[in-house]
């Protein structure tokens, strides 16, 4: 379910669908409500395929998921907003770029994402193990760390 609409018509629609789908389009509208930004139908759409999928997702994943709902431009925009206000945070794998969800003490001011990745080598999902923190590196004098970004590739437990 990547928009946020409802089909009454749908066989075995039942009202515990509709309070989870009026929760989850409450969750929405908050999360934009509290990182001030306004509530347009692409954000919402965006935000509600990263909940939904709870894993990294590219630029093209999302292109993929909501369909011709949205141009790249509109899709890039978004990320882009979504980047700077702490809503999702970059995870670099060895197929590029994917965006995750940050988690909820992420803000405009400060990114907190110091958290390993894992990217399943069988089903191809990267996914933030937020328990896990990068360990602390030493560097040579001279160099000041601004990002740092660590993948561990394997077996997820859902392919395992």
């Amino acid at each position: 379910m990547n928009r946020l609409e409802l089909n009454f018509g749908r066989k075995g629609f039942r009202r515990e669908d509709f309070i989870k789908l009026l929760e989850t389009m409450d969750q929405l509208r908050e999360t934009l409500k509290v990182h001030h930004l306004r509530t347009t139908t692409c954000r919402e759409d965006v935000l509600s395929t990263f909940i939904n999928r709870k894993n990294a997702l590219s630029h093209g994943d999302l292109e993929g998921a909501l369909g011709e709902s949205y141009d790249r431009v509109t899709i890039y925009r978004t990320l882009k907003t979504f980047l700077e206000k702490g809503i999702i945070h970059k995870v670099l794998d060895d197929e590029g770029l994917r965006y995750a969800l940050c988690s909820h003490s992420c803000s405009e001011e400060k990114h907190q994402h110091d958290h390993i990745h894992f990217k399943c080598s069988s089903c191809g999902e990267t996914n933030c193990l937020e328990n896990l923190h990068i360990p602390a590196v030493s560097l040579p004098d001279g160099y000041h760390p601004e990002n740092f970004n660590l993948l561990i590739q394997g077996i997820c437990p859902k392919c395992n």
